[in-house]
């Protein structure tokens, strides 16, 4: 009998029948066209990963839709004066999800215990991707629990972005049984403390997770979630997907490229009128920059022959094309131009009275050349942008408008997975790259530039490095005043606009599209998924 209802059940998530008021009225349903690969938070690098991940655990802290961090497992904390230690008082009445790995399969109360067991499993570079996160945490010993309620952290030196970077789903609590008995396999067999918890999981097909009935949260009066269930499927097809979204299967379609723009908004952006009453449409700034770097470490041969190494070359190219007509042309004007620097507007720095960066310029451009040696762009070596398909008319939008500057760019399209992995260990001079702040500080953003991150082990892809951006950056980690704070960040953009190791193209925007029978469903800077809060009304024929 449990094999027919539960074969019932996702007959009723995923059916396409026509009968959609027999539909599970409070099943969430998304697509998700990338591949969701574990569910372990000591995995959670990727979006398809974190939105999943974020339905099924809780971390100590967690951040609102504007950004500020509030209490989750953790209800309250204190942080000493001198910045090192973080003391964090538990709330007592949370319990991990009902599952083999404890006794009875009766899920037990989660403790601090089980954070300092947690937080250690992610000091393991071969178990987490964040490990370089917890540099500044003291070894050993750094995380203690006192008792029950008390879960204690000890960092070596300041770091004043510490409570922000615990907002990450990384920091996620697990149970130690559950790793001993599934090992490896907990990717595939999670177990959290979250408003959802696994139910099945279909690689490359669909995921299921049920209402966890014991969750703590509450809306005042109700238990929290009031969905009865999240489904994802796994349609790799854009067009597919969206139509599936017109036809009701789907409550939500997220992002531009999983958008037909041309069906469903005008060249302004904006939803077409005859979509308004079926179809809400979420818009706003979103902590996301995307960009052309440079590799500029003139110890690979790669940049001892290239034109990239000279500055003004650099510069040239910076001012080579039009950002204001590129986003309203081939975006419908969702993002903003990145004119004023490599932050991106919703973080507090954010100013572009106090950064100054690139805007289209032609004469420029023309003077540039001209004090590199290549007047005009004569002598000029054709330069290649490796891309991936996805941005390729991006791409030759550029090139286009290079063209008519006497610079030649030849475009390089490669594969995303192959493109990351060229780019990571540096065999190109010359890609398209964007950056999603991994918790919200221009910390994040500016440390892609740090001289000591550089990749494979970091991040800085460009290998820039500067001995006065370094030293501003590692004041900025420990200034607990927040305008100083700030204007460090300030003069590090504006130190890195002036050197141009990147081309800022826009700032992103978070786009979704809601059918209207879904309240609830709100979005932020980060563009975090969270459902606990979500309702769904009764499906109609459409």
């Amino acid at each position: 009998m449990k094999r027919i209802f539960y074969f019932l059940f996702l007959l009723s998530l995923f059916s396409c029948s026509s009968s959609k008021k027999e539909e599970t009225r409070t099943a969430f349903k998304y697509n998700e066209m990338g591949a969701v690969t574990s569910l372990d938070p000591a995995a959670a690098r990727s979006f398809e990963n974190i939105w999943v991940i974020g339905q099924l655990y809780n971390g100590l802290v967690e951040l609102t839709d504007s950004l500020t961090i509030q209490p989750a497992f953790a209800r309250a904390w204190e942080i000493s004066p001198d910045g090192l230690t973080y003391t964090f008082h538990l709330r007592n009445t949370i319990y991990f999800h009902n599952n083999k790995c404890f006794a009875n399969g009766k899920g037990r109360l989660a403790t601090a215990r089980d954070f300092v067991y947690s937080f250690n499993r992610l000091l393991d570079p071969k178990i987490s991707g964040a490990t370089s996160l917890l540099s500044f945490v003291q070894t050993p010993n750094g995380f203690e629990a006192s008792n029950d309620t008390t879960f204690i952290i000890h960092l070596k030196r300041s770091f004043t972005p510490f409570l922000g970077i615990l907002t990450m789903k990384f920091f996620s609590v697990v149970p130690q049984e559950a790793i001993e008995l599934y090992g490896e396999d907990f990717r595939r067999n999670p177990v959290g403390t979250g408003p959802f918890q696994f139910k099945m999981w279909e690689e490359g097909a669909k995921l299921v997770l049920l209402k966890n009935p014991d969750y703590f949260e509450t809306d005042g009066q109700n238990r929290l979630p009031y969905l009865d269930a999240v489904a994802v499927s796994f349609t790799k097809d854009r067009e597919t997907s969206f139509l599936n979204f017109l036809k009701g299967e789907l409550d939500m379609v997220s992002g531009i490229d999983a958008i037909n723009t041309d069906q469903v908004l005008t060249t302004e952006g904006k939803l077409k009128e005859e979509f308004k009453s079926s179809i809400m449409l979420q818009t706003q700034p979103y902590l996301k920059t995307d960009y052309l770097g440079f590799f500029i470490d003139e110890k690979f041969p790669i940049v001892q022959q290239s034109p990239f190494k000279l500055k003004a070359i650099r510069q040239a190219i910076n001012y080579g094309f039009d950002r204001k007509k590129m986003v309203a042309y081939l975006r419908r004007n969702l993002g903003v131009p990145a004119t004023v620097g490599f932050i991106p507007p919703g973080l507090p720095s954010y100013d572009p009275s106090k950064v100054k960066g690139y805007d289209y310029n032609p004469d420029e451009v023309k003077k540039l050349l001209k004090q590199a040696g290549y007047p005009g762009g004569v002598g000029l070596p054709e330069i290649s942008l490796a891309t991936s398909e996805q941005y390729q008319e991006l791409a030759e939008y550029i090139q286009a408008q290079f063209g008519e500057l006497g610079i030649r760019l030849k475009i390089d399209v490669q594969k995303a997975s192959v493109l990351n992995e060229s780019i990571a260990n540096s065999k190109v001079n010359f890609f398209r790259k964007s950056w999603i702040a991994d918790y919200p500080d221009e910390e994040n953003f500016l440390g892609l530039f740090y001289g000591k991150n550089w990749s494979p082990a970091g991040f800085n892809f460009t290998h820039y490095s500067n001995p006065e951006f370094d030293r501003l950056f590692e004041l900025a980690q420990a200034e607990l005043d927040l305008p100083k704070r700030y204007s460090y960040y300030q003069q590090m953009d504006q130190i890195l606009m002036n050197d141009a190791p990147v081309v800022p193209l826009y700032y992103d925007q978070v786009v979704r599209l809601v059918h209207t029978n879904i309240s609830g469903l709100t979005s932020n800077p980060m563009n975090m998924l969270s459902l606990k809060r979500v309702k769904k009304e009764k499906l109609f024929n459409r």
